[in-house]
């Protein structure tokens, strides 16, 4: 019985790392959009812009080879060893299906995530990122 609360907390433990993913990645844009109106230095972090860019990126090229995400993976093999219900699909086609009753085929969630990947690199453009610099001194 411990182990199965075990890998009931460890499952639920990557459910809320993945939905925080989800935010970081579709609020980032938010507030990179945001920043720029508000003139917000730190959403010119060149730290923050290529760890959200790569984020979106990993996202989109799973949707493109049709895998599901790693977390996702984890999460349900983790419910399993639990004796827990487990869904099928990727994270977000079940969250948005289970919220919105809203069905889609996987092609659909693709898109979505090239077209919000080809928002956040016309964000680069947009704005513009720091460079990285190992010697630059911040004013304060």
């Amino acid at each position: 019985m411990a182990d199965e609360t075990l890998y009931l907390f460890a499952a639920d433990a990557l459910l809320l790392a993945h939905a925080t993913f989800v935010l970081f990645i579709i609020a980032g844009l938010l507030f990179i959009i945001l920043g720029k109106l508000a003139s917000w230095s730190w959403v010119r972090n060149p730290w923050f812009r290529t760890v959200h860019l790569a984020g979106i990126v990993f996202v989109m090229l799973q949707s493109w080879f049709g895998r599901i995400c790693p977390l996702t993976t984890w999460e349900m093999a983790l419910r399993e060893k639990a004796g827990a219900d487990v869904y099928t699909g990727s994270f977000i086609s079940h969250w948005v299906e289970s919220i919105l009753y809203y069905q889609a085929p996987p092609w659909f969630f693709g898109v979505v995530y090239t077209l919000f990947a080809a928002a956040i690199v016309a964000s680069w453009i947009w704005v513009r990122p720091e460079a990285f610099s190992s010697t630059r001194v911040r004013n304060k």
